[in-house]
């Protein structure tokens, strides 16, 4: 079975004589060089490139072609080469694509001399390069193995040969481009490739979607809103347009283009081909199969697109129905305009003509709903499993090999999002980090989407367990040291919910009891977000005291306003406006009707935070499309360890760190 590799995965090699075989779609050059254990070649002579295509154990093509298959034998590798480097280039001044964000992904797949297959590797996410290295087999302890590596360079096969230190790279770059251009003349492009299912490659020269231009340099954030809460607009896949500007990558390369490249987001209108199409001949999804610079961000925009293509294939078929209603409508209303027809065989021809038509249309729209549904749900099926714990739900076996990150990641998953029409399929909820609203968990009575009106004390419980879950989620994705949890339990009721984060010590302080503890918590936090305002606003992060915690911070508040004065109440609205943009971040657990004796004063605090429920509820409407979507909280599964064990490793972490 051949393995399905993501970029930096690897794979052991069972066998030492193998064909690489490279499918673009367009001429490109194929090349390859040996390096040693640091990854660095010697000379030119240990380079195969088309004016000088051949090296023991390994020979590539003498010219540009769509599809190239180069022969290897690793037993014929001198020993002082540790990797074989495969290099793709686009020719130069062919009149052709001058970078691959403009060509279809190259595959690259290694395979027996038989052709049986052992590996393969798509390479999404390319865009201003015109020089890639696809893949290295390397050799390990005695063995080899091949490893998906992806790396682009804007600057071709210069910039890429001087990165592996070769002497006179540019010298070397131009010798394989000219030997290129004398024999591209004879190369021809290769007909759209087949997918392992059969089908030609899925991936669209441009989007297909209308409004694709308009957003070809757009990030997904600013790809219309995400779901919001009602009157309420917020992205909680991704910021408000209002909070971020245009993404330019930090590499100096310009706007990214975040337009998933291999989807379809416009359903085909009802008709022959809709209904007929067979989910078998959708291409096979792939995981991370979006642009980005990393994989953390492939499968952000992919997770992004997948929310997308949801609410579009919901909208169309939403429209549909009503369209068929509302012709249902007309055509009756015709029909029956003459009095006499209204009544008598007449009046029930018409009607059941019409209701048949109806159904026609209703079923034409289902079936293209359930096409993009299968489809849909074939991608979650690969994309869950391969997301990384910041994205990952709890049940999901990535936090069984936790370890203790070294970089915040891009977003976090706060919980799940689905519509009636697609039950069964989740879309995972995704917050941009650093957070830049609090959080809100709504502990107050409320009829559920199976019209269940919970326990108070019970929906006070697991209000609280969805905030400690999402709080150990921060603590666990962050580096060490990097985000501290404060909490204020007043009444300590939420004892037995809290006990995860008290247990393992992960807490900056034990939770803050009564009156006095809201006090002393709330002013220091306060006091840290004045100190760290003045000194940004003076130019001056550097005055800071000594010994000054510059990690981000998490308030839970739990039972609001039981222990909060006037003062208490202000300080906690303060928080919840200018904590964020300094890195102190506000979670209250609590019910607004609680909060009715203070009027309208704390309507600015519900109104700046995003507000959550315990259990699921269709409260998060989207201003995009219209939709109502179903949120559910990233609970731990009942009876899992997995928290304790992550927080264990995150105070184990702390103590060393200290």
């Amino acid at each position: 079975m051949t393995a399905e590799l993501v970029r930096g995965q690897n794979h052991p090699l069972s066998q030492v004589r193998v064909e690489i075989r490279i499918s673009v779609g367009v001429p490109v050059v194929a090349v390859a060089t040996l390096s040693d254990e640091n990854g660095k070649a010697h000379g030119v002579d240990w380079v195969a490139h088309p004016g000088a295509p051949a090296l023991p154990g390994l020979e590539v093509s003498r010219q540009a072609a769509a599809d190239h298959r180069l022969a290897v034998d690793l037993a014929a590798m001198p020993e002082t080469a540790h990797r074989v480097n495969v290099l793709l280039a686009l020719p130069a001044g062919a009149g052709g694509p001058v970078r691959f964000g403009a060509v279809a992904a190259p595959s690259v797949a290694v395979t027996g001399l038989d052709g049986t297959g052992i590996a393969r590797y798509t390479l999404v996410g390319l865009d201003a390069e015109s020089a890639v290295i696809a893949l290295e087999l390397y050799r390990r302890q005695g063995a080899w193995k091949v490893r998906a590596v992806g790396q682009g360079y804007s600057g071709g096969l210069a910039e890429l040969f001087a990165d592996q230190g070769l002497p006179q790279a540019a010298e070397l770059a131009g010798s394989i481009q000219e030997a290129v251009s004398r024999g591209l003349a004879r190369s021809i492009p290769a007909p759209p490739r087949p997918t392992a299912d059969g089908d030609v490659s899925r991936r669209p020269a441009q989007p297909t979607y209308p409004g694709a231009a308009a957003r070809e340099a757009t990030p997904a954030s600013h790809q219309g809103p995400g779901p919001a809460e009602v009157q309420q607009p917020i992205a909680p896949v991704s910021q408000t347009p209002s909070t971020q500007g245009p993404a330019t990558s930090s590499l100096g390369g310009g706007p990214i283009d975040y337009t998933h490249p291999n989807r379809r987001s416009e359903a085909p209108p009802p008709g022959p081909q809709g209904p007929t199409a067979s989910p078998t001949d959708a291409p096979s999804p792939v995981a991370g199969d979006a642009v980005g610079w990393s994989m953390d961000e492939r499968l952000y925009n992919q997770v992004w697109g997948m929310f997308e293509d949801l609410a579009r294939a919901t909208a169309a078929y939403r429209s549909a129905v009503d369209f068929a209603d509302s012709r249902m409508d007309k055509e009756l209303e015709q029909a029956l305009s003459d009095p006499r027809n209204r009544l008598g065989a007449a009046g029930g021809a018409a009607r059941e003509a019409a209701g048949v038509r109806r159904a026609q249309l209703v079923d034409q729209a289902k079936a293209v709903l359930d096409r993009d549904l299968a489809q849909l749900t074939a991608e979650a099926e690969v994309v869950e499993p391969a997301l990384p714990p910041a994205y990952a739900g709890w049940d999901n076996p990535v936090w069984h090999g936790y370890r203790v990150p070294t970089e915040t990641p891009m977003a976090l998953r706060l919980g799940d999002l689905h519509l009636p029409e697609s039950a069964p399929l989740r879309i995972p909820m995704l917050v941009r980090l650093p957070m830049e609203r609090g959080l809100w968990i709504d502990s107050g009575q409320f009829e559920t989407v199976d019209g269940t009106l919970p326990d108070s004390g019970e929906l006070r419980h697991r209000a609280v367990e969805a905030a400690v879950a999402i709080a150990a989620r921060l603590l666990a994705v962050h580096p060490v040291g990097a985000f501290g949890v404060h909490v204020i339990d007043p009444a300590g009721s939420a004892a037995r919910a809290l006990a995860p984060l008290v247990r393992t010590g992960v807490l900056a302080s034990p939770p803050a009891p009564g009156a006095a503890g809201v006090t002393d918590v709330l002013g220091r936090l306060t006091q840290r977000v004045d100190l760290v305002q003045m000194a940004l606003r003076g130019g001056a992060a550097e005055s800071l005291p000594p010994g000054f915690d510059t990690a981000q911070q998490l308030l839970i508040v739990n039972d609001f306003p039981h222990g909060f004065d006037d003062r208490a109440v202000t300080q906690l609205r303060y928080l919840a406006d200018e904590g964020p943009s300094v890195g102190v971040h506000l979670l209250m657990v609590a019910d607004r009707e609680d909060a009715t004796a203070y009027g309208p004063l704390l309507d600015p605090l519900w109104r700046s935070l995003m507000r959550l429920t315990p259990l699921p509820d269709d409260h998060l409407a989207d201003p995009w499309v219209g939709h109502a979507w179903t949120y559910e909280p990233a609970l731990v599964p009942p009876g899992s360890e997995v928290l304790h064990q992550v927080l264990t490793q995150v105070a184990a972490a702390a103590t060393k760190y200290t």
